[in-house]
């Protein structure tokens, strides 16, 4: 009995995950989740279009007269016009035929076709040799039952939900590569949370398959703020992922209209050219070397120096900068090294971004946070305007925040921060930054330090610098540790010693044997 009330308990999103990975056999994570992922999208469409069909069927009220087949109808209220071969019950119902892969990638196309925001988005990969129509019949059953009985009603919010949690386990199931399309749930709320992204225009110009928009969305609702009061702008090169956000903001209900697509990128070509954003939050690629930077010595973005042409870090923190109004805010992920590095005028450019008084707050993350690298990572928050911005004048300051020794192991390679690190952290950054908040220095977690003291540390941005050790810690002694340390190396020595003279003792014995 206990076991049956467990698996009650599993949440959904638990539930189909576990049976979808067990029909996915023989075929890789990457390819797989275009495959889940997209069914769970159709489902979506078919659902919200299912819904305002039968209201104009009905022809009651304000659709008195309305044609149910009628694709403005469908537009004039935001939703993706399905036609009939794409419609969930007819798929169902072609579910155990041989055929259903071509069914499907016919859907797709017919949907591509009477909505022209989704061209060359959605996947058409179901009549592929290696997914076996048997398994494929079943990922529609699965997919079919989700929001059945009570969550009727809220089903989108359990789609979105269950597309979300499939994200990232594929992004885990893939490893390294999942990384590239995904940034870990934790990191992102954290982010968010720091920011609040109440109101005003949004940009992610690296933004993966969408997860910082999604977050921003939640956030304002969380806040019961308007979630039209944000709009969000985007970039990404690689049009796999680029799909990936697409699917994931429409089944939010998010509009991705100004979420832009190119091969060469954000520096070469960036598609929101006049952009001046409140937020900026984005997680750019690491030590990035090939951004094409030799083609850019001259670029206008580049107020507070070049970045060298072999890593991107500095040309992202610039780009950003860029991008922002004079009272934005950019909150991003950087490689831990970006605190410290005086590589290629990389410390010159840290030195002006500091003496221009733009650096807020620098936050050390836990190692094992991310999927794709195992480069030890950090959070960058810049303000435009540290005077004021409806906070208090902080001109003069910046905030370290020490987070190293937060959050907790999922597995043996991951760690992820809990809602009480993130509240911990986002906290002590309101507390600090605003007027009335009730804001301490705690030793080992967080410092408010002077310019003047970052101006003595030649410019290194490196939190533990400042925040110190933790109280426990102060009455460390070197001098009785280094003594402890040397006596048991001593004493390993004497074992080791000892250990040889039996060896050879003993080989001795064999020669003479």
């Amino acid at each position: 009995m206990a076991n049956k009330n467990n698996t009650k308990e599993e949440p959904i999103e638990k539930q189909l995950w576990k049976a979808a990975d067990k029909l996915r056999k023989n075929i890789d994570a990457a390819e797989y989740k275009h495959v889940v992922l997209g069914l769970i999208f159709l489902r979506y469409i078919s659902d919200a279009f299912e819904e305002l069909y039968n209201k104009l069927k009905s022809g009651q009220g304000e659709y008195a007269g309305a044609d149910p087949e009628d694709k403005d109808e469908y537009k004039a209220e935001h939703v993706f016009f399905v036609p009939e071969i794409a419609r969930w019950s007819y798929l169902q119902s072609k579910a155990k035929l041989p055929t259903i892969g071509k069914e499907i990638d016919n859907a797709m196309e017919a949907i591509e076709k009477d909505n022209p925001s989704l061209k060359d988005v959605l996947p058409k990969v179901y009549a592929r040799g290696n997914l076996d129509p048997t398994n494929l019949g079943g990922l529609i059953d699965l997919i079919g039952n989700v929001a059945l009985g009570e969550a009727k009603d809220r089903s989108a919010d359990v789609l979105g939900h269950v597309f979300e949690y499939f994200l990232g386990e594929f992004a885990l199931a893939e490893g390294k590569k999942g990384g590239q399309f995904y940034t870990p749930r934790s990191v992102v709320e954290l982010l968010v949370e720091m920011l609040e992204p109440y109101k005003g225009r949004v940009f992610d110009p690296c933004c993966g398959s969408g997860g910082m928009f999604v977050q921003s969305e939640k956030f304002v609702d969380n806040h019961q703020g308007k979630v039209n009061d944000i709009s969000i702008y985007g970039q990404e090169s690689n049009q796999t992922t680029w799909r990936l956000c697409k699917m994931n903001l429409a089944i939010r209900g998010i509009d991705s209209t100004m979420v832009k697509w190119n091969n060469e990128g954000s520096f070469l070509n960036d598609a929101h050219k006049d952009l001046k954003a409140d937020f900026v939050i984005a997680n750019p690629p690491f030590n990035d070397s090939d951004w094409s930077g030799d083609l850019l010595r001259n670029d206008g973005r580049w107020k507070y120096g070049v970045p060298p042409s072999g890593n991107a870090n500095y040309a992202w923190i610039q780009h950003f900068l860029y991008h922002l109004t004079p009272s934005g805010i950019a909150g991003f992920v950087l490689a831990k090294g970006s605190l410290t590095s005086k590589t290629s005028g990389e410390g010159e450019i840290r030195k002006e971004l500091i003496e221009a008084r733009l650096v807020d707050c620098i936050v050390n993350l836990p190692a094992k946070l991310f999927l794709n690298t195992q480069i030890p990572a950090c959070l960058w928050f810049l303000s435009r305007d540290k005077s004021n911005g409806g906070y208090r004048n902080r001109t003069d300051e910046i905030l370290f925040i020490d987070a190293r020794n937060e959050g907790y192991l999922i597995n043996r390679r991951t760690r992820e921060l809990g809602a009480e690190d993130i509240q911990k952290i986002a906290d002590t950054y309101h507390n600090w930054r605003n007027s009335d908040g009730k804001y301490e220095d705690i030793k080992g977690f967080c410092n408010s330090t002077s310019i003047e003291k970052v101006r003595e540390l030649d410019y290194v941005l490196t939190p533990g610098r400042y925040v110190g050790l933790p109280d426990e810690e102060d009455d460390f002694d070197f001098k009785e540790r280094f003594t402890s340390l040397q006596a048991e190396f001593e004493a390993q020595l004497k074992e080791e010693e000892r250990l040889n003279a039996v060896i050879l003792e003993n080989l001795k014995k064999v020669k003479l044997g």
